[in-house]
């Protein structure tokens, strides 16, 4: 388990700078100069360098887009726009009357029911006891390296063409970002996080086995733990995915793994935020400590829907079968328009490319009326693709291949 030896430590409050009692003129120039200087050295070493919100760059692309006669068709995002299943909206309701603090290690039978998931959908056996909710899979990715006690002098490791949250997340405990395709030129380096993430965000690319066992023997070799982003390991289309928790993988130990599942996608529940971590117990515990002291805790009522969707695979065969028509019918259009389509092995987007540059794609479909995220995004490795999400209804999926079509 990582631990840190590290003290934070609250900068000195900025010098106090004495008045005289024989006057009540300002004070001279250069010292109030110097004042302001000091709030303002104290204010700004709390200060985080973080990128800009990607998305906000896009705003000018949308207005585009939305001049469009029949409207927009926005590819960008990947959030669902599919009704909520009836047995969590009932479960959910049932469990409103809900006045006191909910569990941050979550109730018993949630645990059960992701163990239970887990098992009957890919193969895991987890022992509840490294079961955690988590208030979406966003906020752990974000956080995981402070929860964990990673920071300055650290390096966190994460895909090369990645989710921005890895290199955010490392950020916001004072390490260094590294993002990487080839662990071994690391070398003999201490690196006390790894991130890998199949089905990829934004690729679609599937990891196989043998891969992930690779990474798993060299971090066990250094001590490092692995963090394996699985928020979209039901959805493979021409290759199944496998988590970093299989015994083909793990060797039938979870010692230094962390698996990230989330619910969003599988059961539209990305307004809820719900999620959940699991893998090495002494871990999750040390994760659970620092939670409770937090107050990062999942709502009970979103506990209950939780349990509930774990439980239930007819929805998530359902919601499947929808996006795997809109999958079909885009693809085909994209191709058809001029677009290569890369990977996209699993998950919710189509990985494309004309050969032009991402922004240039970006705005010719935008003419079209089609928002979609550039690659850049994700890395500088993306600067010559597009990410479509096919999360769009069944009806501004059909607008965009129309367009597309006569493009």
């Amino acid at each position: 388990m990582l631990t840190s030896s590290r003290t934070w430590a609250r900068p000195a409050a900025p010098r106090r700078l004495a008045r005289s009692r024989r006057t009540i003129r300002p004070w001279p120039r250069s010292r109030r100069r110097r004042k302001t200087t000091d709030a303002q050295h104290w204010r700004e070493s709390f200060v985080i360098a973080l990128p800009d919100f990607p998305w906000d760059s896009l705003a000018s692309y949308k207005t585009t887009a939305e001049a469009h006669p029949d409207g927009i068709a926005d590819l960008s995002v990947g959030t669902p726009v599919d009704p909520v299943p009836e047995v969590v909206r009932r479960a959910l309701a049932e469990a409103a009357d809900s006045p006191g603090y909910p569990l941050t290690y979550g109730t018993a039978r949630l645990r059960e029911a992701a163990a239970g998931w887990l098992a009957r959908r890919h193969g895991v056996t987890a022992d509840p006891a490294g079961v955690l909710p988590t208030i979406g899979s966003k906020e752990l990715v974000a956080w995981l390296p402070t929860l964990l006690g990673v920071g300055p002098g650290d390096k966190v490791i994460f895909p090369a063409l990645a989710y921005p949250t890895y290199d955010v997340g490392a950020r916001l405990a004072g390490a260094e970002p590294f993002p990487t395709d080839g662990l071994l030129s690391l070398g003999p380096e201490r690196v006390p996080l790894v991130w890998v993430n199949s089905p990829s965000n934004p690729t679609g690319k599937v990891l196989p086995a043998e891969h992930l066992a690779k990474v798993v023997a060299w971090a066990r070799e250094r001590g490092a733990v692995v963090a394996s982003d699985e928020c979209y390991i039901e959805l493979g289309w021409e290759k199944r995915p496998v988590s970093i928790l299989h015994p083909d993988v793990s060797g039938g130990s979870h010692e230094g793994l962390l698996a990230v599942h989330s619910l969003s996608k599988r059961s539209n529940l990305a307004g809820y935020r719900a999620a959940f971590v699991a893998g090495d117990p002494v871990l999750v515990k040390r994760l659970l400590e620092v939670r409770k002291h937090a107050g990062m805790i999942v709502p009970e009522p979103v506990q209950a829907a939780m349990t509930a969707a774990l439980d239930d695979d007819a929805h998530a065969d359902e919601q499947r079968e929808r996006y795997s028509a809109r999958r079909t019918a885009l693809r085909a259009a994209l191709e058809s328009a001029g677009w290569r389509v890369d990977h996209s092995e699993a998950g919710l987007y189509l990985w494309a490319t004309d050969g032009t540059g991402c922004w240039d794609q970006v705005a010719r479909l935008a003419k079209l009326g089609i928002l979609v995220a550039p690659g850049s995004f994700y890395g500088t490795a993306g600067e010559s693709h597009i990410r479509v999400a096919i999360t769009a209804t069944d009806e501004r999926i059909a607008a965009a291949v129309a367009r597309l079509t006569v493009a």
